[in-house]
């Protein structure tokens, strides 16, 4: 048998405040026994589960493996204002006058995301 994904680890500077950033974008939960100050903290979600962990040094170059995040119950211009007044920042607008496209932002520690259209907008519904 070959082995599985537990975690997506994702290093920080802030584990609480980031995985609370996340819980509320993938609604998700934190871990019981995540507290503020925590070395490091778990958020799971129905795909699966986030590590954060402290580090020292701060993000200074582009992620090379990021999220991308297709909104179920909302278009993707939804899920980009609704992740924006959650504490996102906008990096850079990839949507194209025919609809198609993704928006790629920053969570709250500078890490890339992108989100992309929902299943139904990808069908025309």
């Amino acid at each position: 048998m070959s082995s599985l994904i537990r975690h997506v680890t994702i290093d920080c500077t802030d584990p609480y405040a980031l995985a609370t950033f996340w819980a509320r974008a993938l609604d998700g939960s934190l871990a019981d026994d995540d507290v503020p100050g925590d070395p490091e903290a778990t958020v799971t979600t129905a795909a699966g589960a986030l590590l954060f962990i402290r580090v020292a040094d701060r993000k200074t170059a582009k992620n090379r493996v990021h999220l991308d995040l297709q909104p179920q119950d909302r278009t993707r211009d939804e899920e980009v204002e609704r992740l924006l007044a959650l504490g996102a920042t906008l990096q850079a607008d990839h949507r194209r006058p025919d609809g198609t496209g993704w928006v790629t932002l920053y969570d709250p520690e500078g890490n890339e995301l992108c989100v992309e259209r929902s299943a139904a907008e990808r069908r025309g519904d």
